[in-house]
């Protein structure tokens, strides 16, 4: 199926006008594990977050980088919600890419975000950079939509 620009753009939209995203993660046992997290991205392929290396959910993917996310508007009516779906891998950014990583996770931020330095994120800091890169991206299409609605609500793959 030819990929509709729209449904590209409906994508980038959502990523940009939404501050949080729903990390998934895997549990040491298998089980799943999702975490709101507050996020920034660069180029849409890569998405930046700043927490605590203690956290479950940055445990998980330091052992199991693996990870799935869904990026939503929780204001939106019933039968008008937008949400992306993502898969990607998690890296913890090593220390020796903090200088570069920090400039690209809040290069043109105007969501908010507090731009952390490098120093802030390694040594004895509290907090740690993570970088989850795309590798799999789904709008949701509901089925009512006038475009592209088939009656049931469905996962389209795009290409960010």
């Amino acid at each position: 199926m030819d990929l509709p620009q729209d449904l590209v753009a409906l994508a980038r939209e959502v990523i940009d006008t939404n501050r949080y995203m729903t990390l998934g993660t895997s549990e040491p046992d298998g089980r799943p594990r999702v975490s709101p997290v507050y996020f920034t991205h660069d180029g849409y392929r890569d998405l930046y977050w700043v927490s605590s290396p203690g956290a479950q959910h940055s445990a998980n993917v330091v052992a199991r980088p693996e990870a799935a996310m869904v990026i939503y508007d929780s204001t939106a009516a019933v039968g008008d919600g937008r949400a992306v779906y993502l898969g990607a891998q998690v890296v913890l950014v090593p220390d020796d890419e903090l200088a570069e990583r920090c400039r690209r996770a809040w290069s043109g931020v105007s969501k908010g975000a507090r731009a952390f330095t490098p120093d802030e994120l390694s040594g004895d800091g509290d907090l740690r950079l993570f970088c989850a890169t795309v590798s799999t991206a789904e709008v949701h299409v509901p089925g009512r939509d006038p475009r592209y609605g088939t009656g049931i609500d469905r996962r389209v793959p795009v290409d960010l």
